[in-house]
């Protein structure tokens, strides 16, 4: 079967923006600009040919379009979350990590971090940057000279000057369980590796 649907990206802006009522909480949400927010849901209105949201001053109401396919689509996007979690190790939360290319991932001892955390479906995308974690494809990130930016947790890896290599998450899910496990478990680790010739990561501080 061949479906007719009109771009995912268009209809997630509308779902959040339809939710909230507000292009500015749908962008926090999202991880974009407010803009972009605004231009995917006018063009999702082009290629309907229904507007969607009259646009007061400081005020976003739904149409009675808008109110008749928020429904359908919230719904549908909880359809595609259940299925997608069905896809999940056996009682585990997914944790999908994005590393830069250059980095060794030896150095994360992601064996013995499954082992220890049997109940976190741990998933590496490598090479990923930050595109990967604004589009959502990661949940949280190993980037190389990324110290700050906005909306985003950014904790340093290991001692030392330069660019170095930072742990990001957004700020909010940073403190999310699978996320916390997973930054203690960088914490926990020791500066040095006794097996190989290569430091082991470390948090060593933050910056929001």
């Amino acid at each position: 079967m061949t479906y007719t649907l009109p771009p995912l990206n268009a209809l997630r802006a509308f779902e959040v923006a339809a939710r909230h009522l507000s292009f500015k909480l749908a962008a926090h949400e999202l991880h974009v600009t407010p803009a972009a927010v605004g231009q995917q849901v006018k063009a999702l209105e082009a290629r309907l040919g229904v507007q969607l949201f009259e646009r007061l001053h400081k005020q976003l109401v739904l149409t009675a379009a808008g109110q008749a396919y928020l429904p359908e689509i919230s719904e549908g996007f909880r359809r595609i979350a259940d299925a997608t979690s069905q896809l999940k190790p056996a009682g585990a939360v997914l944790l999908q990590l994005g590393v830069h290319g250059s980095f060794d991932l030896r150095r994360l001892e992601l064996a013995e971090f499954r082992g220890a955390h049997a109940d976190i479906g741990l998933r590496v995308l490598q090479p990923a940057g930050l595109h990967e974690l604004i589009e959502g494809k990661v949940d949280l990130l190993i980037a190389r000279g990324l110290g700050h930016h906005p909306g985003y947790r950014c904790e340093r890896i290991n001692e030392g000057s330069g660019l170095g290599d930072w742990l990001i998450a957004p700020e909010g899910t940073a403190d999310c369980p699978e996320i916390v496990s997973f930054r203690n478990w960088l914490r926990a680790l020791p500066a040095e590796n006794q097996l190989a010739n290569h430091r082991r990561p470390r948090l060593v501080g933050s910056r929001g």
